[in-house]
């Protein structure tokens, strides 16, 4: 009691009423679903695709597994939360480009997981990106990766329970304020080892991995006295005469 709570399976654990509990008693809560080896890949790809204006257009991802999340899975009620939190990865980065997609224009997305007891905790995760380019053409990605998926998960949770446990730790305030306060009882700053991001009403879900990594270090430089981190990079740019009295 008290203490804060991590949701690492895709179930919709965190209904209202349990956000609302949080908050009364100022509890950090965070989820859902470990992000540990195909959704990571996928965030970090179609990023890539979407930010160099290449458009993914069909996204195909296979899985097969043989241990117990194999095993639950195999069940349609226990599929179908996991095929959301995997397919609404992409949805921030199409959003994020409306010149490749119009406005509720987003890629056709196929998410299949099956359970074969003898591969046990031998995840085996097959993708294709198909994606349009220049001129019309047509370009496809296909991406085969077998993983130790247990070995994957439990450093996510190391991960999750230390940074909380950080979280507990720190105290904000803006300029307008006088008093002291802790980060909202959502903890977003998780996003980063989770598949479908829980976040406070009305702000961004991010799911794009190097923006969600940037916004744990920069939060931890700040918690130092380190100014953020960005890749402007401006004073760089300035003639080397400049340069040389900066």
């Amino acid at each position: 009691e008290g203490c804060s709570y991590i949701n690492g399976s895709p179930q919709n654990t965190f209904v209202p009423g349990v956000v609302e509990l949080a908050e009364r008693y100022k509890v950090f809560i965070g989820g859902d679903d470990f992000k540990s080896g195909q959704t990571k890949m996928k965030s970090v790809l179609v990023d890539f695709l979407v930010s160099t204006g290449i458009k993914p257009v069909c996204i195909t991802s296979y899985n097969h597994l043989g241990n117990n999340d194999g095993k639950n899975l195999s069940s349609a009620a226990q599929f179908r939360s996991k095929e959301i939190s995997k397919s609404n990865v992409v949805d921030d980065m199409v959003n994020s480009n409306r010149i490749l997609y119009r406005k509720g224009e987003k890629p056709d997305h196929l998410v299949v997981i099956k359970y074969v007891p003898f591969v046990r905790d031998s995840k085996r995760a097959l993708d294709e990106y198909t994606s349009k380019i220049f001129m019309g053409g047509i370009n496809t990605i296909v991406m085969h990766n077998t993983c130790e998926d247990s070995l994957l998960a439990a450093p996510l949770i190391l991960d999750l329970v230390i940074l909380s446990e950080l979280c507990e730790r720190i105290q904000l305030k803006p300029d307008t304020e006088s008093e002291y306060s802790r980060m909202d009882p959502i903890l977003s700053i998780l996003s980063l080892l989770l598949k479908a991001p829980l976040v406070p009403d009305n702000t961004p879900v991010v799911n794009a991995l190097f923006r969600q990594l940037l916004c744990i270090k920069n939060i931890l430089r700040a918690c130092v006295g380190m100014p953020p981190e960005n890749a402007m990079l401006l004073a760089q740019k300035m003639p080397k005469q400049i340069r040389a009295k900066l």
